[in-house]
């Protein structure tokens, strides 16, 4: 993205010379001797930064600055002021203002500020922009974020099974974002009630009780979720003799009341897991008959590193928005932190690459990762390699399904693999 420059004083020599700088320094400059010429620049598609003079024949730069805010409030603008205008400068400041330089400016200062408002104008334009081609009118567009092909499948599918109106399973990883997923069913199914969340594994056999179907003091979670949606979470984690109660009220589609009176369970319920329900059948852990009634739809979230194209607009999503809970302006990235997001394995899924976000964002995370000191070429070796074994194991080892989903010739193919030592039989047997 140009660094977009535009520099506004009324004084020539000094607008001449700024602007010389700037020009050597790489950026895009553009020159305006007043308000009015500054204004006809300034406009909502305006992408750059403006460097105004305080004092100016007519409207001066506290005028300008609140065009700007007008206009975009997120424009920087950085003041330029004589020496008995710093304190004027200071309000300007609290008034919005970027920062603010002391003529005369050094060059060296001239160039570090407009690099740092250019960097928040860049990081600004590109959240607009990632928000723009990721949000459309539906909740999955608004809400499950992501350029990859992995996560417009998801998309698709949660928005077929919204419009069934069918009990849903959601299997996933931990902090993948299955409570997510359920959610957007929600808001797709445009149920009027209340989306009522429960995460059965932080409850004892008691408490699931009394949490699903309530006591004479408090109305239960199918109670609550009338005619909106019931998600439980960790489903797997379910006392057995619960899983019997739950079993009766999915086939009956209604639930005794602490009074003893029944009413309809008019609600959609959705379970998520993040075990192998069918290895827990085997060790009887699980119903067998819950589990078939539950699996009528099934949706599995994708991990973060089957998606691994989403991390950096994720990551710049995330940290925009822990920089606005903290009340603190953009915050620039630099190269080689952003490069290493795509090296990290994430095994804690979305959850995991928001936190590392708002560590960021307080600056306690370098971005580093530990794999850095690989070099380039060993990280993106390895991502390669995690990618391909992804492929082969949901593609059960076969050479000629991965060879189209990685859209690759077969020699190709074969030739990462001897040269990442990957055995496409031992994803044969996995499931």
């Amino acid at each position: 993205m140009t660094q977009k420059v535009l520099l506004v004083d009324d004084d020539k020599a000094v607008r001449e010379a700024l602007g010389q700088t700037l020009d050597l320094a790489g950026f895009d400059v553009t020159l305006a001797a007043s308000f009015i010429e500054a204004t006809d620049h300034i406009t909502p598609e305006f992408g750059g930064v403006v460097i105004s003079d305080v004092r100016m024949p007519g409207k001066d730069g506290f005028a300008l600055l609140e065009r700007c805010a007008s206009i975009d409030p997120d424009i920087p603008l950085v003041l330029l002021t004589g020496e008995g205008d710093i304190p004027m400068a200071v309000q300007a400041i609290n008034r919005g203002a970027f920062n603010f330089l002391e003529k005369p400016c050094p060059p060296k200062r001239l160039i570090e500020v407009a690099g740092k408002a250019c960097a928040a104008r860049k990081m600004v334009t590109e959240n607009r922009e990632f928000r723009k081609t990721m949000t459309r009118e539906d909740a999955a567009a608004r809400l499950i974020l992501g350029r990859s092909e992995a996560t417009s499948q998801l998309r698709g599918q949660l928005r077929t099974v919204a419009a069934t109106g069918s009990d849903l399973l959601i299997t996933g990883e931990t902090g993948a974002g299955k409570e997510l997923a359920a959610r957007v069913v929600h808001e797709l199914s445009g149920r009027e009630g209340a989306f009522v969340a429960v995460n059965c594994g932080m409850l004892t056999a008691e408490m699931t009780r009394l949490t699903l179907f309530g006591d004479s003091m408090h109305d239960g979670a199918f109670k609550r979720a009338i005619g909106g949606t019931l998600f439980l979470d960790e489903i797997g984690t379910m006392p057995l003799d619960q899983q019997v109660s739950l079993l009766r009220v999915l086939q009956d589609r209604t639930v005794d009341g602490p009074d003893g009176q029944p009413f309809d369970l008019s609600c959609r319920v959705i379970a998520a897991t993040k075990e192998d329900l069918k290895k827990m059948l085997e060790s009887g852990r699980f119903r067998e008959d819950l589990f078939f009634r539950l699996d009528v739809a099934r949706v599995r979230v994708p991990p973060l590193r089957e998606r691994i194209e989403d991390v950096g607009g994720l990551f710049r999503v995330f940290l925009s928005e822990a920089r606005g809970r903290m009340s603190l302006p953009p915050m620039e990235v630099d190269d080689q932190s952003f490069s290493d997001l795509f090296a990290r394995p994430w095994r804690g899924n979305i959850r995991e690459l928001r936190n590392h976000a708002d560590r960021f964002a307080m600056g306690l995370e370098s971005g580093r990762s530990e794999d850095v000191s690989l070099g380039l070429g060993a990280q993106m070796d390895k991502i390669e390699k995690q990618i391909i074994e992804d492929c082969l194991k949901r593609n059960k080892g076969q050479v000629t399904q991965t060879c189209e989903e990685l859209q690759v010739p077969r020699k190709t193919l074969y030739d990462r693999m001897k040269r990442h030592d990957i055995q496409p039989e031992q994803f044969r047997s996995s499931t």
